[in-house]
Protein backbone atom coordinates (compact mmCIF):
# COMPACT_ATOMS: atom_id res chain seq x y z
CA UNK A 1 0.00 0.00 0.00
CA UNK A 2 2.09 3.04 -0.79
CA UNK A 3 -0.62 5.75 -2.15
CA UNK A 4 -2.30 8.72 0.07
CA UNK A 5 -5.93 6.71 0.09
CA UNK A 6 -4.60 3.60 0.14
CA UNK A 7 -2.69 4.30 3.79
CA UNK A 8 -5.85 6.46 5.07
CA UNK A 9 -7.98 3.83 4.45
CA UNK A 10 -5.76 1.64 6.91
CA UNK A 11 -7.62 3.70 9.36
CA UNK A 12 -10.87 2.37 11.54
CA UNK A 13 -14.10 3.62 9.94
CA UNK A 14 -15.79 5.39 12.91
CA UNK A 15 -12.56 6.95 14.44
CA UNK A 16 -11.58 9.97 13.69
CA UNK A 17 -9.39 11.64 11.05
CA UNK A 18 -9.61 15.39 10.93
CA UNK A 19 -11.11 17.68 13.89
CA UNK A 20 -10.56 20.81 14.66
CA UNK A 21 -11.04 23.59 17.28
CA UNK A 22 -14.74 23.93 17.59
CA UNK A 23 -15.31 21.40 15.13
CA UNK A 24 -16.66 17.61 15.14
CA UNK A 25 -14.20 15.59 13.83
CA UNK A 26 -14.04 13.72 10.34
CA UNK A 27 -13.66 10.03 10.23
CA UNK A 28 -11.63 8.01 8.77
CA UNK A 29 -14.88 6.71 6.27
CA UNK A 30 -15.73 10.27 6.09
CA UNK A 31 -12.30 11.16 4.57
CA UNK A 32 -11.87 7.75 2.18
CA UNK A 33 -14.97 8.70 0.95
CA UNK A 34 -14.70 12.29 0.28
CA UNK A 35 -11.17 11.51 -1.37
CA UNK A 36 -12.94 8.93 -3.78
CA UNK A 37 -15.57 12.24 -4.53
CA UNK A 38 -12.76 14.42 -4.79
CA UNK A 39 -11.34 11.98 -7.66
CA UNK A 40 -14.69 11.59 -9.31
CA UNK A 41 -15.09 15.72 -8.89
CA UNK A 42 -11.76 16.42 -10.59
CA UNK A 43 -11.61 13.92 -13.19
CA UNK A 44 -15.33 15.62 -14.58
CA UNK A 45 -13.39 18.86 -14.76
CA UNK A 46 -10.80 17.07 -17.27
CA UNK A 47 -8.41 16.95 -13.90
CA UNK A 48 -6.45 13.72 -13.45
CA UNK A 49 -3.37 11.68 -12.65
CA UNK A 50 -0.49 14.38 -13.45
CA UNK A 51 -2.44 17.56 -13.96
CA UNK A 52 -1.14 20.22 -11.26
CA UNK A 53 -3.71 21.52 -9.10
CA UNK A 54 -2.21 24.69 -6.73
CA UNK A 55 -3.96 24.62 -3.49
CA UNK A 56 -3.82 28.28 -1.79
CA UNK A 57 -6.29 28.13 0.92
CA UNK A 58 -5.56 29.46 4.29
CA UNK A 59 -4.47 26.93 7.18
CA UNK A 60 -7.50 24.51 9.09
CA UNK A 61 -8.86 21.25 8.04
CA UNK A 62 -9.84 21.67 5.05
CA UNK A 63 -6.80 22.78 3.82
CA UNK A 64 -5.29 19.33 5.44
CA UNK A 65 -8.12 17.54 3.58
CA UNK A 66 -7.82 19.00 0.51
CA UNK A 67 -4.39 18.02 0.43
CA UNK A 68 -4.66 14.61 0.78
CA UNK A 69 -8.05 14.47 -1.50
CA UNK A 70 -6.21 16.38 -4.54
CA UNK A 71 -3.17 14.00 -4.52
CA UNK A 72 -5.67 11.33 -4.36
CA UNK A 73 -6.01 11.89 -8.16
CA UNK A 74 -3.48 14.72 -9.40
CA UNK A 75 -0.61 16.34 -8.39
CA UNK A 76 -0.69 18.82 -5.82
CA UNK A 77 1.04 22.23 -5.44
CA UNK A 78 -0.05 24.03 -1.99
CA UNK A 79 0.91 27.93 -1.87
CA UNK A 80 1.74 30.09 0.86
CA UNK A 81 -1.76 32.40 0.53
CA UNK A 82 0.46 35.28 1.99
CA UNK A 83 2.54 35.90 -1.34
CA UNK A 84 2.05 38.51 -3.27
CA UNK A 85 1.01 38.82 -6.54
CA UNK A 86 4.37 38.58 -8.29
CA UNK A 87 5.50 35.49 -6.00
CA UNK A 88 2.07 33.68 -7.21
CA UNK A 89 3.19 34.45 -10.92
CA UNK A 90 6.37 33.07 -10.62
CA UNK A 91 5.46 29.93 -8.65
CA UNK A 92 1.87 29.30 -11.04
CA UNK A 93 4.22 29.45 -13.95
CA UNK A 94 6.90 27.28 -12.56
CA UNK A 95 4.39 24.74 -11.12
CA UNK A 96 2.85 24.60 -14.82
CA UNK A 97 -0.70 24.55 -12.83
CA UNK A 98 -3.65 23.58 -14.70
CA UNK A 99 -6.11 24.83 -11.82
CA UNK A 100 -5.93 26.99 -8.86
CA UNK A 101 -8.21 25.83 -5.71
CA UNK A 102 -8.92 28.72 -3.22
CA UNK A 103 -11.62 29.31 -0.77
CA UNK A 104 -15.25 30.15 -1.36
CA UNK A 105 -15.26 33.77 -0.53
CA UNK A 106 -11.28 34.26 -2.00
CA UNK A 107 -10.63 37.66 -4.13
CA UNK A 108 -7.11 38.62 -3.44
CA UNK A 109 -4.43 38.56 -5.59
CA UNK A 110 -4.11 34.45 -6.68
CA UNK A 111 -7.48 35.42 -8.47
CA UNK A 112 -6.34 37.77 -10.56
CA UNK A 113 -2.70 36.44 -11.46
CA UNK A 114 -4.95 33.16 -12.16
CA UNK A 115 -7.06 34.97 -14.91
CA UNK A 116 -4.07 36.82 -16.05
CA UNK A 117 -2.34 33.62 -16.78
CA UNK A 118 -5.23 31.69 -17.88
CA UNK A 119 -5.54 29.50 -14.99
CA UNK A 120 -8.92 28.61 -14.19
CA UNK A 121 -9.71 28.93 -10.43
CA UNK A 122 -11.65 25.92 -8.13
CA UNK A 123 -13.57 27.29 -5.48
CA UNK A 124 -13.58 25.10 -2.34
CA UNK A 125 -17.11 24.93 -0.15
CA UNK A 126 -17.39 23.77 3.10
CA UNK A 127 -20.13 24.60 5.88
CA UNK A 128 -18.95 24.78 9.52
CA UNK A 129 -21.87 22.66 10.63
CA UNK A 130 -20.10 19.79 8.79
CA UNK A 131 -17.27 17.84 10.00
CA UNK A 132 -13.98 19.35 9.78
CA UNK A 133 -12.14 19.05 6.56
CA UNK A 134 -15.43 17.99 4.86
CA UNK A 135 -15.88 20.56 1.35
CA UNK A 136 -16.98 20.03 -2.20
CA UNK A 137 -15.73 21.70 -5.25
CA UNK A 138 -17.41 24.18 -7.58
CA UNK A 139 -15.71 25.28 -11.00
CA UNK A 140 -16.64 25.87 -14.54
CA UNK A 141 -13.96 23.46 -15.76
CA UNK A 142 -15.60 20.30 -18.16
CA UNK A 143 -13.53 18.03 -20.01
CA UNK A 144 -12.17 14.43 -20.02
CA UNK A 145 -9.21 13.68 -17.73
CA UNK A 146 -6.50 12.08 -20.04
CA UNK A 147 -5.41 9.99 -16.93
CA UNK A 148 -8.84 9.26 -14.67
CA UNK A 149 -9.18 7.06 -11.63
CA UNK A 150 -6.85 6.64 -8.02
CA UNK A 151 -2.86 7.92 -8.16
CA UNK A 152 -0.67 5.30 -8.25
CA UNK A 153 2.58 4.77 -6.21
CA UNK A 154 5.31 6.23 -8.85
CA UNK A 155 2.60 9.68 -9.48
CA UNK A 156 3.81 12.80 -8.16
CA UNK A 157 1.89 13.87 -5.17
CA UNK A 158 3.22 16.85 -4.04
CA UNK A 159 5.83 19.83 -5.58
CA UNK A 160 6.85 22.10 -3.15
CA UNK A 161 9.89 24.93 -4.11
CA UNK A 162 12.81 24.76 -2.40
CA UNK A 163 13.35 28.31 0.14
CA UNK A 164 15.64 29.79 -2.16
CA UNK A 165 17.31 32.12 -0.17
CA UNK A 166 20.60 32.20 -2.41
CA UNK A 167 19.11 31.06 -5.30
CA UNK A 168 15.99 30.49 -7.80
CA UNK A 169 14.00 28.43 -5.75
CA UNK A 170 14.44 24.74 -6.72
CA UNK A 171 11.14 22.24 -7.74
CA UNK A 172 10.97 19.05 -5.83
CA UNK A 173 8.52 16.47 -7.37
CA UNK A 174 7.86 14.09 -4.78
CA UNK A 175 5.94 10.83 -5.08
CA UNK A 176 3.12 8.83 -3.77
CA UNK A 177 5.99 6.43 -2.80
CA UNK A 178 8.05 9.07 -1.32
CA UNK A 179 5.65 10.64 0.88
CA UNK A 180 4.29 7.09 1.88
CA UNK A 181 7.56 5.91 2.77
CA UNK A 182 8.22 9.39 4.76
CA UNK A 183 4.93 8.38 7.12
CA UNK A 184 6.05 5.04 7.55
CA UNK A 185 9.50 6.18 9.06
CA UNK A 186 8.03 8.89 10.72
CA UNK A 187 5.15 6.90 12.57
CA UNK A 188 7.52 3.89 13.30
CA UNK A 189 9.91 6.80 15.07
CA UNK A 190 7.47 8.03 17.30
CA UNK A 191 5.85 4.86 17.81
CA UNK A 192 1.80 6.32 16.61
CA UNK A 193 -0.93 4.35 16.64
CA UNK A 194 -4.62 4.79 16.47
CA UNK A 195 -4.85 6.09 19.68
CA UNK A 196 -2.61 9.07 19.04
CA UNK A 197 -3.87 13.03 18.49
CA UNK A 198 -1.64 15.53 16.69
CA UNK A 199 -1.93 19.09 17.45
CA UNK A 200 -1.28 20.76 14.29
CA UNK A 201 0.33 24.44 14.50
CA UNK A 202 2.57 24.18 11.58
CA UNK A 203 1.68 26.09 7.92
CA UNK A 204 0.39 23.43 5.48
CA UNK A 205 2.09 24.42 2.49
CA UNK A 206 5.03 23.31 4.07
CA UNK A 207 6.74 19.40 3.80
CA UNK A 208 6.91 19.95 7.69
CA UNK A 209 3.33 20.08 8.09
CA UNK A 210 1.77 18.45 5.48
CA UNK A 211 3.87 14.75 6.46
CA UNK A 212 5.36 14.97 9.82
CA UNK A 213 1.68 16.13 11.44
CA UNK A 214 -1.05 15.52 8.57
CA UNK A 215 0.11 12.30 6.70
CA UNK A 216 2.18 10.47 9.59
CA UNK A 217 -0.72 10.41 11.91
CA UNK A 218 -3.48 9.09 9.31
CA UNK A 219 -1.20 6.66 7.71
CA UNK A 220 -0.84 5.41 11.50
CA UNK A 221 -4.86 5.40 11.86
CA UNK A 222 -4.91 8.66 14.60
CA UNK A 223 -6.01 12.16 13.87
CA UNK A 224 -5.01 15.38 13.21
CA UNK A 225 -6.20 18.49 14.93
CA UNK A 226 -5.50 21.25 12.48
CA UNK A 227 -5.37 25.13 14.15
CA UNK A 228 -5.94 28.28 11.68
CA UNK A 229 -2.38 28.74 12.52
CA UNK A 230 0.31 28.93 15.38
CA UNK A 231 -1.13 31.16 17.85
CA UNK A 232 0.78 31.33 21.09
CA UNK A 233 -1.68 32.84 22.96
CA UNK A 234 -4.52 30.07 22.10
CA UNK A 235 -2.37 27.06 22.46
CA UNK A 236 -3.01 26.19 25.64
CA UNK A 237 -6.76 26.64 25.44
CA UNK A 238 -6.25 24.19 21.74
CA UNK A 239 -4.20 22.04 24.61
CA UNK A 240 -7.13 21.61 26.69
CA UNK A 241 -9.54 21.37 23.95
CA UNK A 242 -8.16 19.03 21.62
CA UNK A 243 -5.89 17.14 24.64
CA UNK A 244 -3.54 16.15 21.85
CA UNK A 245 -0.80 13.39 23.17
CA UNK A 246 1.73 15.50 20.38
CA UNK A 247 2.59 18.10 18.80
CA UNK A 248 5.51 19.18 16.28
CA UNK A 249 6.87 22.50 15.63
CA UNK A 250 9.84 24.40 14.61
CA UNK A 251 12.39 26.03 17.29
CA UNK A 252 10.94 29.63 17.18
CA UNK A 253 7.47 28.36 18.19
CA UNK A 254 8.33 26.21 20.83
CA UNK A 255 10.06 29.38 22.36
CA UNK A 256 7.03 30.92 22.07
CA UNK A 257 4.93 28.80 23.87
CA UNK A 258 7.61 28.26 26.81
CA UNK A 259 7.81 32.06 27.28
CA UNK A 260 3.76 32.09 28.19
CA UNK A 261 3.60 28.68 29.77
CA UNK A 262 4.22 29.78 33.21
CA UNK A 263 1.02 31.78 32.88
CA UNK A 264 -1.24 28.83 31.86
CA UNK A 265 0.20 26.69 34.67
CA UNK A 266 -3.45 24.65 34.78
CA UNK A 267 -3.14 23.76 31.01
CA UNK A 268 0.45 22.59 31.29
CA UNK A 269 -0.10 20.24 34.19
CA UNK A 270 -3.50 18.83 32.74
CA UNK A 271 -2.16 18.21 29.39
CA UNK A 272 -1.86 14.97 27.79
CA UNK A 273 1.22 15.55 26.07
CA UNK A 274 3.25 12.42 25.65
CA UNK A 275 6.31 13.95 23.62
CA UNK A 276 7.04 16.95 21.64
CA UNK A 277 8.60 16.91 18.14
CA UNK A 278 10.79 19.50 16.85
CA UNK A 279 12.22 19.73 13.55
CA UNK A 280 13.39 22.00 10.15
CA UNK A 281 15.75 23.77 12.02
CA UNK A 282 18.27 23.46 15.33
CA UNK A 283 16.59 23.20 18.76
CA UNK A 284 18.88 24.72 21.49
CA UNK A 285 20.05 22.35 23.99
CA UNK A 286 18.67 24.76 26.82
CA UNK A 287 15.61 25.20 24.37
CA UNK A 288 14.54 21.50 24.82
CA UNK A 289 15.90 21.12 28.57
CA UNK A 290 13.23 23.76 29.43
CA UNK A 291 10.66 22.58 27.46
CA UNK A 292 10.94 19.07 29.03
CA UNK A 293 11.05 20.66 32.54
CA UNK A 294 7.68 22.51 32.06
CA UNK A 295 5.72 20.05 30.27
CA UNK A 296 7.30 16.42 32.13
CA UNK A 297 7.34 14.57 28.77
CA UNK A 298 10.84 14.30 26.02
CA UNK A 299 11.58 16.41 23.39
CA UNK A 300 12.24 14.48 20.10
CA UNK A 301 14.56 16.63 17.64
CA UNK A 302 14.79 15.36 14.14
CA UNK A 303 15.91 16.39 10.52
CA UNK A 304 14.42 17.07 7.71
CA UNK A 305 13.93 18.87 4.45
CA UNK A 306 11.27 18.72 1.30
CA UNK A 307 14.06 16.98 -0.82
CA UNK A 308 13.62 13.40 1.75
CA UNK A 309 9.54 13.93 2.03
CA UNK A 310 10.93 16.12 5.59
CA UNK A 311 12.38 12.67 8.02
CA UNK A 312 16.04 11.86 7.79
CA UNK A 313 17.33 11.64 11.33
CA UNK A 314 15.41 11.85 14.70
CA UNK A 315 15.92 11.18 18.17
CA UNK A 316 14.62 8.59 20.19
CA UNK A 317 11.73 8.31 22.63
CA UNK A 318 12.58 6.75 25.83
CA UNK A 319 14.17 4.26 26.17
CA UNK A 320 16.03 4.99 23.65
CA UNK A 321 18.39 8.21 23.11
CA UNK A 322 17.84 11.54 22.96
CA UNK A 323 21.10 13.36 22.84
CA UNK A 324 20.48 17.39 23.35
CA UNK A 325 22.31 19.07 20.66
CA UNK A 326 21.64 16.06 17.90
CA UNK A 327 19.40 15.85 15.22
CA UNK A 328 19.17 12.19 16.29
CA UNK A 329 20.45 8.69 13.94
CA UNK A 330 18.99 7.83 10.74
CA UNK A 331 14.89 7.34 10.79
CA UNK A 332 14.41 6.26 7.22
CA UNK A 333 17.08 7.03 4.95
CA UNK A 334 20.75 6.04 5.22
CA UNK A 335 22.48 8.64 6.41
CA UNK A 336 26.53 9.17 5.91
CA UNK A 337 29.39 12.12 6.34
CA UNK A 338 31.04 12.76 2.48
CA UNK A 339 34.31 14.42 1.58
CA UNK A 340 34.22 16.99 -0.85
CA UNK A 341 35.90 13.97 -3.25
CA UNK A 342 32.96 11.54 -2.35
CA UNK A 343 34.78 9.48 0.59
CA UNK A 344 32.70 8.35 2.59
CA UNK A 345 34.19 9.63 6.50
CA UNK A 346 34.42 7.91 9.39
CA UNK A 347 33.01 9.08 13.09
CA UNK A 348 33.94 12.08 14.69
CA UNK A 349 34.69 13.82 11.54
CA UNK A 350 33.24 16.87 9.87
CA UNK A 351 32.15 16.84 6.67
CA UNK A 352 28.64 16.89 4.47
CA UNK A 353 25.35 15.20 5.47
CA UNK A 354 24.33 13.03 2.52
CA UNK A 355 21.74 10.35 2.35
CA UNK A 356 19.91 7.70 0.18
CA UNK A 357 16.33 6.12 0.70
CA UNK A 358 12.74 5.85 -0.96
CA UNK A 359 11.92 8.97 0.62
CA UNK A 360 14.54 10.85 -1.06
CA UNK A 361 12.93 12.86 -4.18
CA UNK A 362 14.42 11.89 -8.01
CA UNK A 363 15.33 14.74 -9.16
CA UNK A 364 15.09 18.37 -9.35
CA UNK A 365 12.26 19.00 -11.97
CA UNK A 366 14.13 20.49 -15.42
CA UNK A 367 17.49 21.32 -13.50
CA UNK A 368 20.08 18.91 -14.57
CA UNK A 369 22.88 21.14 -12.84
CA UNK A 370 21.64 21.07 -9.83
CA UNK A 371 20.91 17.82 -9.93
CA UNK A 372 24.40 16.62 -11.31
CA UNK A 373 25.55 18.55 -8.08
CA UNK A 374 22.61 17.30 -5.40
CA UNK A 375 23.37 13.37 -6.41
CA UNK A 376 26.89 12.68 -7.06
CA UNK A 377 28.59 9.97 -5.85
CA UNK A 378 25.62 8.08 -5.74
CA UNK A 379 24.25 9.71 -2.40
CA UNK A 380 22.01 12.96 -2.28
CA UNK A 381 23.92 16.08 -0.67
CA UNK A 382 21.90 17.97 1.78
CA UNK A 383 24.16 21.33 1.49
CA UNK A 384 24.32 20.79 5.75
CA UNK A 385 27.67 20.14 7.35
CA UNK A 386 27.99 17.68 10.28
CA UNK A 387 29.65 15.21 12.18
CA UNK A 388 27.90 12.02 13.39
CA UNK A 389 29.59 10.09 16.82
CA UNK A 390 30.11 6.36 17.10
CA UNK A 391 26.52 5.85 17.97
CA UNK A 392 25.48 7.28 14.67
CA UNK A 393 23.78 10.28 15.99
CA UNK A 394 24.26 13.49 13.59
CA UNK A 395 25.46 16.66 14.98
CA UNK A 396 24.59 19.70 12.13
CA UNK A 397 27.38 21.82 12.77
CA UNK A 398 26.13 24.36 9.75
CA UNK A 399 24.51 25.00 6.41
CA UNK A 400 27.42 25.17 3.94
CA UNK A 401 26.03 27.90 2.44
CA UNK A 402 25.94 29.69 5.87
CA UNK A 403 29.43 29.43 6.96
CA UNK A 404 30.83 32.97 7.66
CA UNK A 405 34.44 33.62 5.88
CA UNK A 406 35.99 36.17 7.73
CA UNK A 407 39.06 36.39 5.88
CA UNK A 408 39.99 32.94 5.45
CA UNK A 409 38.71 32.04 8.82
CA UNK A 410 35.47 29.69 8.78
CA UNK A 411 33.15 30.21 11.56
CA UNK A 412 30.38 27.92 12.10
CA UNK A 413 27.01 30.31 13.14
CA UNK A 414 25.87 27.08 15.26
CA UNK A 415 28.74 27.14 17.10
CA UNK A 416 28.33 31.29 18.17
CA UNK A 417 24.79 30.61 18.58
CA UNK A 418 25.00 27.67 21.15
CA UNK A 419 27.45 29.97 23.60
CA UNK A 420 25.30 33.25 23.38
CA UNK A 421 21.81 30.91 24.11
CA UNK A 422 23.79 30.35 27.55
CA UNK A 423 23.89 33.73 28.61
CA UNK A 424 20.96 34.19 30.93
CA UNK A 425 19.38 37.17 29.36
CA UNK A 426 19.02 36.24 25.78
CA UNK A 427 16.12 34.12 24.60
CA UNK A 428 16.77 33.90 21.51
CA UNK A 429 19.62 34.28 18.77
CA UNK A 430 21.04 33.81 15.03
CA UNK A 431 24.16 34.61 14.30
CA UNK A 432 25.12 35.60 10.93
CA UNK A 433 27.47 37.25 8.16
CA UNK A 434 27.98 40.71 8.14
CA UNK A 435 29.77 42.87 4.87
CA UNK A 436 33.28 43.75 5.66
CA UNK A 437 35.01 45.55 3.14
CA UNK A 438 38.68 44.19 4.33
CA UNK A 439 37.67 40.55 5.33
CA UNK A 440 34.63 40.03 3.30
CA UNK A 441 32.37 39.01 5.95
CA UNK A 442 32.23 39.87 10.07
CA UNK A 443 30.77 38.16 12.25
CA UNK A 444 26.84 39.69 13.56
CA UNK A 445 24.47 38.24 15.87
CA UNK A 446 20.41 39.35 16.18
CA UNK A 447 19.45 38.43 20.03
CA UNK A 448 15.97 38.72 21.79
CA UNK A 449 16.21 39.13 25.16
CA UNK A 450 14.32 37.57 27.98
CA UNK A 451 10.80 39.30 29.32
CA UNK A 452 12.45 41.26 32.49
CA UNK A 453 15.96 41.27 31.36
CA UNK A 454 18.40 43.39 30.39
CA UNK A 455 22.02 42.92 28.57
CA UNK A 456 23.71 45.76 26.46
CA UNK A 457 25.49 44.56 22.86
CA UNK A 458 28.90 44.87 24.95
CA UNK A 459 27.96 42.78 27.92
CA UNK A 460 26.91 40.22 25.31
CA UNK A 461 30.35 40.41 23.28
CA UNK A 462 31.94 40.35 26.81
CA UNK A 463 30.07 37.35 27.13
CA UNK A 464 31.44 35.64 23.92
CA UNK A 465 35.14 36.64 24.26
CA UNK A 466 35.51 34.86 27.23
CA UNK A 467 34.02 32.03 25.91
CA UNK A 468 35.23 32.35 21.98
CA UNK A 469 38.70 32.29 20.19
CA UNK A 470 38.57 36.38 19.47
CA UNK A 471 38.08 35.82 15.31
CA UNK A 472 34.19 34.02 16.59
CA UNK A 473 33.26 37.03 18.78
CA UNK A 474 30.15 38.97 16.90
CA UNK A 475 31.65 42.28 16.48
CA UNK A 476 27.79 43.56 15.85
CA UNK A 477 25.40 42.78 18.34
CA UNK A 478 21.52 44.03 17.16
CA UNK A 479 19.17 43.78 20.09
CA UNK A 480 15.75 42.97 18.67
CA UNK A 481 11.97 42.57 19.41
CA UNK A 482 11.63 39.67 17.45
CA UNK A 483 13.92 38.51 14.48
CA UNK A 484 12.53 38.42 11.18
CA UNK A 485 10.92 35.02 10.14
CA UNK A 486 10.88 33.00 7.34
CA UNK A 487 6.84 31.88 6.12
CA UNK A 488 7.36 29.02 8.12
CA UNK A 489 8.50 30.49 11.20
CA UNK A 490 12.26 29.68 11.14
CA UNK A 491 14.84 31.69 11.26
CA UNK A 492 17.13 32.44 8.77
CA UNK A 493 20.50 33.57 8.52
CA UNK A 494 21.00 34.28 4.89
CA UNK A 495 19.49 37.70 3.78
CA UNK A 496 19.36 38.80 7.63
CA UNK A 497 22.04 41.43 7.51
CA UNK A 498 20.28 43.65 4.16
CA UNK A 499 16.85 42.84 6.45
CA UNK A 500 18.84 44.75 9.22
CA UNK A 501 20.54 47.07 7.17
CA UNK A 502 23.79 46.05 8.31
CA UNK A 503 26.00 46.85 5.31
Amino acid sequence: MTTIIERIAAGEANAPAIGAPDRRPLTHHGLQNLMHATVERLNAFGIGRGDRVAIVLPNGPEMAAAFLSVAAAATTAPLNPAYRAEELEFYLGDIGAKAVLVAEEEEGPVVGVADRLGIPILRLIHDLAHPAGAFTINGGMEGHAKRPGLAEPEDIALLLHTSGTTSRPKLVPLSHANLGASATHIGRTLSLDAGDRCLNIMPLFHIHGLIAAVLSSLTAGGSVHCTPGFNALRFFGWLGEIGPTWYTAVPTMHQAILARAARNAGAVAASRLRYIRSSSSSLPAQVMAELEDMFGCPVIESYGMTEASHQMTSNRLPPGDRKPGSVGAAAGPEVAIMAADGTLLPADTEGEIVIRGPNVTAGYENNPDANAAAFAHGWFHTGDQGIMDADGYVRVTGRLKEIINRGGEKISPREVDDILMDHSAIAQVVTFAMPHDRLGEEVAAAVVLREGSRATEQEIRDFAAARLADFKVPRKVVILEEIPKGATGKLQRIGLAAKLGLG
